[in-house]
């Protein structure tokens, strides 16, 4: 049972946003990869708490950046301390679920992801120990996926009001026209398996979110465009580009 608080407001109670990469196949075939090439493997990854915004505010679009991708995407939000905890009992750790889209400064991403391998990490993840890396083929992306207004986020859905995480809708449209639409059901790793995972090396809290991925249909925004996105008929944001920050 999740705990006996308000999580409403869960962007001030959260420490942290865990979020994932390449857990759609649809994904991962967009950007050139299979999910067994390493720069196509499900990746690990956070972004601050200061990346929140909620509806009313506006994404700002950022100081050097000439690619800002909108991904769509189903959020977690737990509902109790979880360490360590086994996929058959993660979805008694959850509180609720949002929509929430994942900001990425593309251009940058890219030069990240460019840059040759750390000396000595692995090649693959280890796949007795977690089915996903807790590391970029790349740099960190701390700044290309974590600067001010890159996480806007939906209103708090009850865990009661969702029946299956993995079967819900996802749809993102721009300036009226769909980008993306799918289900959760095609995620290559459930929400049980990816709070399980997590939880294993990183402790979650009350309120930390966890962003489970992005499905195909990524693409790029301009200042003044209008994002819509939705969870089936759960809910629904709208959030507008604002103009570059200096």
């Amino acid at each position: 049972m999740a705990e006996d608080r308000n999580f409403d407001d869960f962007i001030h109670l959260a420490t942290k946003i865990v979020a994932v990469t390449n857990n759609y196949a649809d994904h991962v075939k967009e950007i050139g990869y299979s999910p067994t090439e390493r720069g196509g493997q499900t990746t690990v990854f956070m972004k601050p708490i200061s990346a929140f915004i909620t509806q009313g505010q506006s994404i700002l679009f950022p100081a050097g950046c000439t690619a800002l991708n909108h991904e769509v995407e189903l959020a977690v939000i737990i509902g109790r301390l979880a360490c360590g905890v086994s996929e058959a009992d993660a979805l008694q750790y959850v509180a609720g679920y949002t929509i929430a889209l994942d900001m990425t400064i593309k251009n940058q991403l890219i030069e990240e992801e460019e840059n040759p391998k750390v000396d000595g990490a692995p090649d693959g993840p280890d796949r007795n120990l977690d089915p996903m890396l807790f590391m970029s083929p790349g740099l960190p992306w701390d700044i290309s996926k974590g600067f001010d207004t890159s996480c806007p986020v939906g209103p708090f859905i009850r865990r009661e009001r969702v029946a299956d995480p993995n079967d819900q809708q996802l749809w993102l449209k721009v300036n009226g026209q769909v980008r993306q639409f799918a289900s959760t059901k095609d995620m290559l790793y459930s929400v049980p398996c990816l709070i399980s995972c997590i939880s294993r090396r990183v402790t979650l809290f009350p309120g930390d979110v966890i962003m489970t991925g992005t499905p195909g249909g990524v693409g790029k925004v301009v200042a003044g465009d209008i994002i819509e996105a939705g969870l089936g008929a759960l809910a629904q944001i709208v959030f507008h580009v604002g103009n570059k920050t200096h």
